[in-house]
């Protein structure tokens, strides 16, 4: 039984796609949704008979696309380019797998401020576009702010590609200075980015990681914990949100300097790993009469005791559930038949 149904979500996810970067508040849910129906059934977008649209998710500005014909959804993630046409502007999307993009869509906004005196913030952000292609950029404020949204591995990777520019920029302020160490005037400085992480936690390396990834990665196996008590590493996790930044050292202090770098790159493989191999389901608690959400609630802890590979997160508007493509299916699906209600 369980192959079967594995077999049919898996069915299911080949013919559906996930499309980020809709207009999130120009135009009301239900006219968004039409739109991105009838661009993706119109030919000339590679489109064809679209068998569902949901929208909204829990992610600002993301919606999945189930096509009835598996070639469909292949054709349209080939075309690559699409505009969604809208009452104000085309909108550029980004389309990918289902299966893919799990965690795909993560939404970050930069304060490039920071930046102003050193160089000019439109080249800047024209630059990063070059550079990461699959992160779509709002239009630049007047104040230096920016949204992003992307997946998460390029958020990664736009986050270090700043970090490096801001060291980069420091230091040739640094090398400008007088040799009779005049001091910087603040509104010429390029300050570096402010960390809430202790001063003795700085010394060791730094490793950025999904929260749910991060979360399952430490709740659901023993790698992490195993991991850090075997090369004698210390760990300060600080979470933001959507990102998470692990602070690691050695415990033994100037022991064994090699140890940080090793359990870095031990849990950077392995969090990779988990990043294609995951799938999130969403239980939306909000707007639900209070029996339903008790019910929600309780079905999904007595299945958790069963379920040991699938994390589940409870927050007050949703409940999140983590794991592979099967289980998380599975669970899912438990949870609808205990509460009485139709798997979608």
């Amino acid at each position: 039984m369980a192959s079967v149904l594995k077999v049919k979500e898996s069915e299911v996810s080949e013919r559906t796609i996930v499309v980020a970067g809709l207009p999130v508040g120009s135009i009301n849910d239900q006219s968004l949704t039409i739109l991105v129906k009838s661009h993706f059934q119109d030919i000339e977008n590679e489109g064809g008979v679209v068998e569902d649209v949901i929208y909204p998710t829990r992610t600002k500005g993301v919606a999945y696309v189930t096509f009835k014909e598996k070639k469909v959804a292949e054709n349209v993630i080939r075309k690559k380019k699409h505009y969604l046409a809208e009452m104000v502007r085309p909108a550029q999307l980004t389309v990918s797998h289902f299966s893919e993009k799990v965690f795909s869509s993560v939404n970050a906004v930069l304060d490039l401020s920071v930046f102003r005196s050193q160089i000019g913030l439109r080249s800047l952000v024209m630059d990063l576009k070059r550079e990461i292609p699959a992160l779509c950029f709002s239009p630049l404020e007047a104040n230096g702010r920016i949204s992003v949204q992307g997946s998460f591995l390029a958020i990664k990777k736009l986050k270090e590609s700043l970090l490096l520019k801001a060291s980069s920029l420091l230091e040739k302020d640094r090398n400008r200075q007088s040799p009779r160490g005049s001091t910087w005037k603040s509104s010429h400085s390029l300050k570096p980015p402010r960390s809430s992480t202790p001063e003795t936690m700085r010394r060791g390396e730094r490793l950025v990681l999904d929260t749910d990834i991060f979360l399952y990665l430490k709740k659901t196996s023993g790698f992490y914990e195993s991991t850090l008590k075997k090369f004698h590493a210390l760990c300060q996790e600080t979470v933001d949100g959507e990102i998470t930044t692990l602070c690691i050292r050695n415990a033994q202090g100037g022991s064994q300097p090699n140890n940080e770098k090793q359990v870095k790159e031990l849990i950077e493989k392995y969090s990779h790993a988990l990043h294609f191999e995951l799938r999130k389901e969403t239980f939306i608690l909000e707007g639900k009469e209070n029996r339903e959400k008790r019910n929600i609630k309780l079905a999904c802890k007595q299945l958790s005791s069963r379920y040991l590979q699938v994390l589940v997160n409870f927050y007050h508007t949703h409940i999140d559930i983590i794991g592979s493509s099967s289980d998380t299916y599975l669970f899912k699906k438990e949870v609808m038949k205990l509460i009485r209600q139709k798997v979608r």
